[in-house]
């Protein structure tokens, strides 16, 4: 059947995440579903020991598994192994990973990189 994709996380080729243009250092991706443009679909997400997420806002739901490793956000909370995380469309955050982390993330919108001050 040609409809279907079975991934195995552990198993993909990584590219680096580029998703806001330029690459993200120490975080690549294999994309499963995700469409750039819409912002809606899947993918996978490594993050090497010290990434760091471009602070962001989410214009439709972000959710994501943590398959493994932990993730800290912004507000100090920590995401670990075996949790499924949801933001809500409008919330803002970023994230960051001391010991690295393999997710598996669901986009309903694009996210909107945070200005700088």
């Amino acid at each position: 059947m040609n409809d279907r994709k079975i991934i195995d996380v552990h198993n993909v080729e990584f590219m680096p995440f580029d998703r806001y243009g330029s690459s993200v250092p120490k975080m690549s991706w294999h994309i499963i579903s995700y469409d750039q443009v819409s912002g809606q679909g899947s993918y996978v997400l490594k993050m090497d020991p010290g990434a760091q997420t471009v602070p962001h806002t989410h214009m439709g739901f972000e959710e994501f598994f943590i398959v493994e490793g932990e993730l800290i956000d912004s507000d100090g909370t920590v995401f670990n192994k075996g949790e499924f995380v949801s933001f809500k469309p409008g919330s803002q955050h970023s994230s960051y990973s001391e010991k690295g982390a393999l997710i598996i993330v669901f986009q309903r919108g694009l996210n909107i990189p945070l200005k700088e001050k």
